[in-house]
Order: C-alpha cells, then structure tokens, then sequence
C-alpha cells in the first residue's frame, strides 16, 4: 500500500498555493493525501516564519506532530515554507521529532525529500531562492467555488521591518499565458471567484515584460466566460496606476474591493522604514480612487508600535483613519524581526504596541458599524459559502474569504454552496451583515 501524507498549510494564500503544489507533486508520485494529517505516515507542515505570532503558531504544530509522532500515529514529519528557510539549522537541532526541512527554493523537490524521509534517511535541501518558478499543477483545497491564484513570486520592496525577500528571493512574475491557462483550469473546475495574489501584485510583468502588466492581466481573466468575480489583493499604493483604476472600474467582474497595504502614514516613520510614497499621496489617492470607482471597499495592512512612533505620531495615524475610513483594516504590533533594519532601531515596547493595536481594531469596529448601518435596506449580490439548515453564510463583493466578514441570511428557495444570489440587508450583528433573500 502506497504511503499516505497529510499536510498542515499555515500562514497565507500564497503559501496554501505552495502547499497545493506539494500535494499534486506527492499524489502524481503515487502518495496518497490523507484527509487527516493525524493519521498520516508522513506529515508535511507548511509553515510561516514572518512574525512572532506566526513562527510561535508553526513551532506549536510541528510539537503536535510531534506527539502524533510519539504516539505511534504518523511516522515521519517534513517541515517546509518561511521558517524552514528562515532557521534552517535551529529546527532540526531545537526540534529533534522533524525528520527533515525544505526551504522555500525547495519546495518541487518535495518527492524525492518524501522518499529519503520515508527511508530514514534525514533531510536538510535549501535550493536558490532566487531560482525561475517552474510551472505546477495543484491540489485545489478552497471550496469549488472560489480560488487564489499566484501571479509573481518573492519580492523586491525591501521594506525595513520585513524579512519576505530573504525568505522568498527577488520578484519574479509568471508568464502572462500560463496564468491564463491556469484560471482556465480553475474556472473550468467550478470557480466562480478567482483571488489574484503575490506579495505585490501591482508589480506583476516589471521584471519579465519591463512594464507593468497587471491591467492588461485583469483584462484577459475577465474574458473567462464562467468567471463571475475577479479579486485583486496586495496592490502597492504607489503602484496603482492610471490604467489599473481604469480597468478595476470599467470592468464589471473586477470586484469594486482593493487591497493596499500603507502600514502607517507619518512620512518619518515611512522614510525610515524605506517605504515608497509618504502621507500626502496617501491623502491624494484614497478620493481619488473613490471618485473614479464608485462604491469602492479599501483594505489596508497597519503596523502599530514601528520605530520612531510616539503618541504623536500614533495619534496622526488614528485621525487619518477617522478622517479617510477605510472600510478594511487589520492592525498588528511591530514585531521586531532579527535580521532587518527595523530590528536594531529603537522602538516602542510589546506592552504598547500591543495596546495600540487594540485601539486601532476598535476604532475600525465604529467605522465598520457605519459602514454596514448605511447598507440596510439594500440589495447586495452575495457569493454563498455555506448552510446551516436554518441560515446561509455569503459574502458580498466587500469580503474577501477568510479575513472579512459574511452575510447570514434566509431564503424560502433551496440554494447550492457556490450560488449568487440577491441578498436584503435588514440589519448587522457583531459587524456581520444579516438579511433575507431579495424578492
């Protein structure tokens, strides 16, 4: 009987694509996928390393499998992703129950470190991380219904406090054509919601057509007949050019949703943490995107406590988002990472970072409460997700899965996971959208 391997894929969409790529490459080999990593001869834990709160999470799984392990329930464990690379010696010296680590330029050897583990042979393989990024089929684990796709790999940015160009090498788009070939694929399969990643996506074709590409890319995805809603994530704000918006607002299947991470807004701490654009720009390209996409959601990325914050500072923050309310935001503490620039400045403790973050999250909550008050009574088209037997689950074009909110809502009529349907909205509960199927 073939061996069996279960997966536990943490972190972000980028690296569940990752951890996908592995699964086909193992099944094609004659592995099988076991439903429950628990329960598998060989688990391979895909893991993040990119603050303290997601390394914490990856040490915490890989001392599960452990025990599984020492249980007599699997038999051999594979660590790949970010942390691999990131500590590729501590993690086999520090966690003795891991048979063997992939860093993230290894990721297509994944059979063959499979087979010696298996063997009891240990393995340790780290290829470039700057290295082209051959072409691979996936095992699609999101429901039928929607899908990522990642566009570019790695990152040129370079930003003070992040370790992701270490971890995942210089920027690297995919072929426009394989791409195409892919959502194909996923459309063909069922999808309906195509999710369009990279650590920077805004930059997608720089490096292999010398000009930006991501428009005309939007452009070809939205000729996909069954596609119904095409996702943009991760768009630099100084890389949202005027034939992106154009195109996000021309096109019907774009979803009126943007995801652009600023991290903070004070031009003292954006310089020194060697981030594009400062606060002016800022408070030129949120009306303007607006004006020019009407009915437009914004979700932003903010680091609380960075190098060079004091109240000041923290308090022009706060009134930027009273005064420009964006929709989405997910607000974290500065997590000093060793190795970037950001680690060895001076900067505000845990205790207040933390506490800033949590000013922030209830900040964003008002915004949100205005935000879904001003939509009762409306009609929203809604993409369900799931069923209760009392209550569908959806999202509106406004929520992307997994970070934003959902939609409950009633029906007299039998619908199927995966279906659009018009949506009522009598009222909010816990920032959560409530109505009942439109007449």
């Amino acid at each position: 009987m073939s061996p069996s391997v279960g997966f536990i894929s943490l972190g972000c969409a980028k690296n569940q694509i990752d951890c996908e790529q592995m699964m086909f490459l193992l099944r094609q080999a004659g592995y099988q996928i076991a439903p429950e990593p628990e329960a598998a001869d060989l688990v391979v834990i895909n893991t993040c390393g990119f603050i303290d709160a997601a390394k914490s999470e990856a040490i915490e799984a890989i001392i599960r499998a452990g025990q599984w392990k020492a249980e007599g329930r699997v038999k051999k464990i594979l660590v790949t992703g970010c942390l691999a690379q990131r500590y590729q010696q501590e993690i086999l010296k520090e966690l003795p129950e891991v048979d063997g680590v992939l860093g993230t330029g290894s990721y297509y050897d994944v059979v063959s470190a499979a087979d010696q583990v298996m063997r009891g042979r240990p393995v340790t393989e780290f290829g470039s991380i700057d290295a082209e990024v051959p072409e691979t089929a996936r095992v699609v684990t999101t429901p039928k219904h929607y899908a990522y796709i990642k566009i570019a790999e790695g990152c040129d940015n370079r930003c003070a406090y992040c370790v992701i160009p270490s971890l995942r090498g210089r920027y690297r788009s995919r072929r426009m054509e394989d791409i195409l070939a892919e959502a194909e694929g996923l459309a063909a399969r069922g999808t309906r919601e195509l999710i369009v990643v990279a650590q920077d996506t805004s930059r997608y074709g720089i490096d292999l057509y010398r000009k930006r590409m991501l428009a005309p890319l939007l452009r070809e995805l939205c000729r996909i007949d069954s596609l119904h809603w095409i996702r943009v994530h991760y768009t630099y704000p100084d890389e949202l050019t005027d034939e992106l918006i154009d195109t996000i607002a021309r096109e019907p299947k774009i979803v009126k949703y943007l995801d652009i991470p600023i991290q903070h807004v004070n031009d003292g701490i954006l310089r020194r943490m060697n981030r594009r654009g400062n606060k002016a720009y800022l408070q030129q390209l949120f009306p303007k995107l607006r004006s020019r996409i009407p009915g437009l959601v914004i979700r932003t990325s903010l680091i609380a406590g960075l190098p060079g914050e004091g109240e000041a500072e923290f308090d022009e923050l706060c009134a930027f988002l009273r005064e420009y309310r964006l929709e989405r935001v997910g607000a974290f503490a500065f997590s000093p990472e060793e190795g970037t620039p950001a680690a060895e400045m001076a900067y505000p403790d845990a205790e207040i970072a933390n506490r800033r973050a949590e000013y922030i999250a209830q900040l964003q909550s008002e915004i949100l409460d205005d935000w879904n008050e001003a939509h009762f009574d409306q009609t929203m088209e809604v993409l369900i997700d799931d069923w209760d037997g009392m209550f569908y689950y959806g999202r509106t074009y406004a929520d992307s899965p997994g970070i934003d909110g959902t939609v409950r809502f009633r029906s007299e009529r039998e619908h199927r996971i995966g279906e659009f349907v018009n949506v009522t909205v009598l009222g909010a509960e816990d920032g959560e959208l409530i109505g009942r199927e439109a007449e």
